[in-house]
C-alpha cells in the first residue's frame, strides 16, 4: 500500500479517467490485468485454481473480481465489498436534436437523483458507450470520452429572474438542454458522433445505431483546502469506494476468498441484470462454489461489506443530522445504522468493523438518519436480501452528496482501504463461541 499523499494521486487519476461506469470498469480491469488477475469468460466452462486471481465483467459497467483462497471456500466462507459504479448524471437522450434560436442542444434525461443546480454554467465533457455498424456490417461498440468542453447549459440571468436567490427551481425538461454549438443548419447528433470517432481513430464507422452518453464535468479532481484536508472530484460517490476496494484487494494477499463486486444501476434502484438487485454475483460465487451443498456452507460461513458514502456533518446545516451522529470529515469511517433495514448492519457486522478498525488504528464513527428524516439505502440490504449473507453497511463521509462536483476528506479514503485490506486478510468473520 502506498502511503497517504500517493493513495490521493492515484485515487484522483482513477476518478478523472472514469466518467462513466463503462470507463470506470476499463480502468479496474487495467490494473486487475497488471496485478495478475485473469479474465473469466460467462460463456465458457471454468477451471479455477487455488490462490489464483480473475474477473469477470457484464455489459462493460460491472465488475466481480476474486482471489481463491487455499482452503475450500465452503470451509471458511468469502471476505466480500461491495460498490458501485454509476452516479446521477445527465444523459443524452435517443433522439436528442434541438434547433433554437440558431443555437444546437442537445436534450437531455436525468439519471438518479442529481443534484441539478450546480449543472448551470459548468465546462461539459460528453463520455460514454457508442454501439455502431461497420464498413462490413458488423455490430461494434466502443467507448468515447469528449474530454473537453464541448457543452454547457447557461443560467438565467438574475435580471431576468429576481427571485432567483429565493426560489429558483430547476425544470429538467425546460432547463437542461445543453448548448452544444451555434448553427442555422440542422444538425444530426450520430453524424457528430460518426466524426469524432474517426478523429480518435476508430475509422470503420458506417453508421452511429444507439449509445449510452452522459455529460459530465470536466474539471479534474483536486486536492483543496488551506492544508489540502479534502479531497474535491465529481462522482466520489460511488467510484470512491470501487477505488478503495480496488486497492484493498491488491493489497491484500492471496489465503483468503475474497471478493470485490462494484455494480452499476445502483443510482435507480439496483433492477437490472448488471446490478446489485439482479443475479449476477450469485451466479459468479455459485459456480466458485460448485455445488449447492458447498453454495450454502461457503455462505453461511462468509460477510459483505458494503462501502458507500455517507453523509458527513455540514457545519452551515448541522441541524440536518442527530445531534449524537454527525460523521466528521477525516474522522474515520463511518458505520451506517437504520432499523428499518435501509442499511443491513447488525450490531455483530457493526462489532467486527470495530474491531478491524482498533487493530488498524483507525477511529470509527456512527450514522443514523434524523428521526424525522427518510433514510436512503444502499446495496447493502439488496445483496444481504438476494443471497442471505450477513452484510454491514459502511462509507467514507462526504459533503454534497449527489452534486456535479462533492467533497471528502484527505485521510478517509486511505484508512478504509487498511482497513478493507485487513478484512480481506481474515481466517474467519464466524464467532464460532458465544458468551
Amino acid at each position: 500500500m502506498s502511503n497517504v499523499k500517493q493513495f490521493n494521486k492515484n485515487l484522483c487519476a482513477f476518478i478523472d479517467a472514469s466518467p462513466t461506469p463503462f470507463h470506470a470498469v476499463e480502468e479496474m480491469r487495467v490494473r486487475l490485468q497488471q496485478a495478475g488477475f485473469s479474465a473469466l469468460d460467462e460463456r465458457a466452462d471454468w477451471q479455477l485454481e487455488p490462490g489464483k486471481s480473475y474477473y469477470l465483467i457484464r455489459n462493460g459497467s460491472s465488475i466481480v473480481a476474486f482471489r481463491c483462497g487455499k482452503t475450500p471456500v465452503h470451509e471458511c466462507g468469502w471476505r466480500m465489498v461491495g460498490a458501485h459504479t454509476d452516479s446521477p448524471n445527465l444523459k443524452v437522450k435517443p433522439a436528442p436534436e434541438l434547433h433554437r434560436q440558431g443555437y444546437f442542444q442537445l436534450g437531455v434525461e436525468v439519471y438518479g437523483g442529481a443534484l441539478l443546480n450546480p449543472w448551470f454554467d459548468r465546462d461539459l465533457g460528453l463520455a460514454g458507450r457508442v454501439n455502431y455498424e461497420n464498413a462490413s456490417g458488423q455490430l461494434c461498440s466502443t467507448l468515447i470520452n469528449i474530454n473537453r468542453p464541448v457543452g454547457i447549459i447557461p443560467s438565467l440571468a438574475i435580471h431576468l429572474d429576481r427571485e432567483a436567490n429565493n426560489s429558483r427551481s430547476v425544470n429538467p425538461q425546460r432547463d437542461l438542454p445543453v448548448v452544444l454549438l451555434q448553427s442555422t443548419e440542422p444538425k444530426d447528433f450520430r453524424a457528430l458522433l460518426a466524426e469524432t470517432l474517426a478523429q480518435q481513430g476508430v475509422s470503420d464507422v458506417a453508421a452511429v445505431l444507439d449509445y449510452e452518453l452522459s455529460f459530465y464535468d470536466c474539471q479534474p479532481a483536486a486536492m483543496v483546502g488551506w492544508n489540502e484536508d479534502f479531497i474535491a472530484a465529481a462522482r466520489l460517490d460511488n467510484l470512491l469506494s470501487c477505488y478503495i476496494g480496488l486497492d484493498a484487494l491488491l493489497t491484500a494477499d492471496n489465503s483468503e476468498h475474497t471478493v470485490l463486486v462494484c455494480s452499476d444501476h445502483e443510482e435507480v434502484g439496483s433492477q437490472s441484470a448488471v446490478g446489485a438487485q439482479g443475479p449476477m454475483l450469485e451466479s459468479v460465487l455459485r459456480r466458485i462454489a460448485g455445488s449447492e451443498t458447498a453454495w450454502q456452507r461457503a455462505i453461511a460461513n462468509s460477510m459483505m461489506i458494503s462501502a458507500d458514502n455517507a453523509h458527513g456533518i455540514h457545519p452551515n446545516f448541522s441541524d440536518k443530522h442527530d445531534g449524537n451522529h454527525g460523521p466528521l470529515l477525516n474522522a474515520g469511517p463511518v458505520i451506517k445504522n437504520n432499523v428499518n433495514q435501509r442499511y443491513a448492519t447488525n450490531s455483530e457486522t457493526s462489532s467486527l468493523f470495530r474491531r478491524l478498525c482498533a487493530s488498524c488504528d483507525v477511529p470509527v464513527q456512527s450514522f443514523v438518519v434524523r428521526s424525522d428524516m427518510a433514510c436512503g439505502s444502499t446495496i447493502g440490504p439488496l445483496t444481504a436480501a438476494a443471497i442471505g449473507v450477513k452484510t454491514l453497511d459502511i462509507g467514507v463521509p462526504t459533503f454534497a452528496m449527489h452534486s456535479i462536483r462533492e467533497l471528502a476528506g484527505s485521510q478517509d479514503g486511505f484508512n478504509l482501504s487498511k482497513v478493507l485490506a485487513g478484512y480481506y486478510q481474515l481466517k474467519s468473520v464466524v464467532d464460532s463461541d458465544r458468551c
